[in-house]
């Protein structure tokens, strides 16, 4: 269903995207924003996922600034690299690269952006900071609590784990109360939960938080 493009930024830069098309008339757009691992199969599969849905969805490669084609597991040495590559990853320049792929899926219409683990940092800042956006679903954002002084653009529906050891529970109860136009879930689970090629992974929560992000896209993007 998917397939590789290029994305040229508005700085020059071009970047690699994964672009998943559905099957018939696209419902709107979506920009799905990388975890750390890269675009790598899972990414892919959620974007095809997305189309699925009646989607165009699009995942720029956010590491191609630093290092192109970067496609990570889940082992212990995978998520120390991807943490070294999330380090050097600049969160101007990943904005530039998801403004690329908003423009890009804008051709089905409205856009949303979803986001998960360290993308899912990046789809709250890109509510707060770029124009155009119908909607923003972060899954478990890394960083997201540190910036809870922003304020987004447009709607979010925010994922969280209760269980979550990278980013606790009593934060995120904090965040949700100061932004009472958000809203913020948490499930009975581990970050990650949504990935279902991590140890993390929760059935039952993932397909909560689907069957919710699916409704909130239907109300904003179509």
């Amino acid at each position: 269903m998917g397939r590789w493009i290029e994305l040229a930024a508005a700085d020059g830069v071009k970047i690699s995207a994964w672009r998943a098309d559905p099957a018939g008339k696209p419902r709107g757009g979506l920009v799905v924003a990388q975890e750390i691992f890269g675009v790598n199969s899972h990414v892919r599969s959620v974007c095809d996922g997305y189309a699925a849905d009646g989607y165009l969805a699009i995942a720029p490669a956010l590491f191609d600034r630093i290092r192109p084609g970067v496609d990570l597991g889940y082992t212990p040495e995978d998520i120390e690299r991807g943490r070294e590559l999330k380090a050097k990853a600049a969160l101007d320049p990943a904005l530039a690269d998801i403004a690329a792929a908003q423009a890009a899926a804008s051709v089905a219409g409205k856009v949303g952006v979803v986001g998960y683990c360290w993308g899912g940092y990046v789809a709250w800042m890109s509510a707060a900071r770029l124009p155009g956006f119908a909607c923003a679903v972060p899954y478990y954002g890394g960083g997201m609590l540190e910036a809870g002084g922003e304020r987004p653009r447009c709607p979010v529906l925010a994922h969280f784990g209760e269980k979550d050891a990278l980013i606790p529970v009593e934060g995120v109860r904090k965040f949700a109360a100061a932004h009472p136009d958000s809203r913020v879930l948490l499930y009975p689970a581990n970050h990650g939960f949504n990935c279902d090629q991590r140890g993390s992974y929760d059935a039952p929560s993932a397909k909560l938080a689907r069957e919710r992000t699916l409704a909130f896209l239907r109300e904003h993007v179509g």
